[in-house]
């Protein structure tokens, strides 16, 4: 085990994604002596960089795999894993997602490329002030954490990132292929908790019509059950 591997471990921090910052403040010394270390590990294995200035040690150093979702929180903190990568987590799309897709609080998007972890893409999309966080839940990985997209919000970041406009539910259970099952669990506090989220007009408005044609459905489904 080289002398950073060592010294990161002995504080606790082997499963912790690792900043420059954290990095000085534990290794002390000079720049030289510190970009040595670092140099040194990188070349043996025992730290990987994630990104420039984002570091993790490397896997037999760790006691656990890091999930992906919470090397996008150490990639571009106050982000949020969302889009087809959440909702894949949530079991409401059925196909794999290669890219883990998060959205941040930032103007630029930005992708990262990690041998280690896969390909990594944050966008920013027009959300109101203090709404940011409304409907994400922090979800435990190990002994990381990560903020995850429910998947109603999760589904309504991809209509704002790609501009969807409404054309009926079946671009949810066709072209996404989304349970139908799934959209009819919806709940209208679901749909009420979003109505003040988003900035465009044709989200709102894809909002409110995904939300009528749930609660028709289910109210169709509850009157010919009722008949029955």
């Amino acid at each position: 085990m080289s002398s950073l591997a060592e010294q990161v471990s002995a504080a606790g921090l082997a499963d912790h994604i690792l900043s420059e910052r954290q990095l000085s403040d534990l290794l002390g010394g000079g720049d030289a002596r510190r970009y040595g270390l670092v140099n040194r590990a990188l070349k043996d294995g025992s730290l990987i960089r994630v990104k420039r200035g984002t570091y993790l040690l490397g896997r037999p150093y760790r006691s656990e795999q890091v999930h992906p979702f919470a090397i996008a929180q150490g990639l571009v903190p106050g982000s949020y894993v969302s889009f087809e990568s959440a909702l894949a987590h949530h079991g409401w799309i059925p196909e794999g997602v290669f890219v883990t897709a998060s959205v941040s609080p930032g103007r630029k998007t930005l992708r990262f490329d990690s041998p280690d972890f896969g390909p990594f893409s944050f966008h920013p999309i027009a959300i109101q002030d203090y709404r940011f966080l409304t409907s994400i839940g922090r979800i435990r990985m190990g002994r990381l954490t990560a903020f995850v997209a429910q998947p109603l919000r999760a589904l309504m970041d991809l209509v704002a990132l790609r501009k969807e406009s409404w054309t009926g539910i079946e671009w949810l259970t066709s072209g996404l292929r989304i349970d139908k099952d799934l959209l009819l669990s919806l709940k209208r506090k679901d749909f009420a908790v979003l109505k003040p989220v988003y900035k465009h007009k044709a989200v709102n408005v894809f909002l409110e019509a995904l939300e009528q044609a749930v609660m028709t459905t289910k109210a169709s489904l509850a009157g010919r059950s009722e008949r029955d």
